[in-house]
């Protein structure tokens, strides 16, 4: 089960590995810092315009950043 914790870890770690701070990603997402430190902490759940616009910025799918371990989940109930 996908955890808010987990979601907001990898929203993180994208966000580094592509060298950005908060306030980049905000600023390529018409977002403030604050929103984004917000979505981080996992004290904000952003609407999904915001989340593909976060996705697209940091190069990767809604999956990636937002559902693959429900999706994962999922898969493993169905082929058990």
């Amino acid at each position: 089960m996908k955890t808010t914790a987990t979601v907001n870890m990898r929203l993180r770690m994208a966000r580094i590995e592509k060298g950005l701070s908060q306030q980049n990603l905000a600023d390529m997402v018409h977002a403030t810092r604050q929103t984004i430190g917000l979505i981080e902490s996992g004290s904000f759940n952003p609407s999904l315009a915001l989340c593909i616009r976060i996705a697209r910025a940091l190069g990767k799918t809604l999956d990636q950043l937002f559902w693959e371990e429900e999706k994962d989940e999922r898969s493993r109930a169905a082929n058990r």
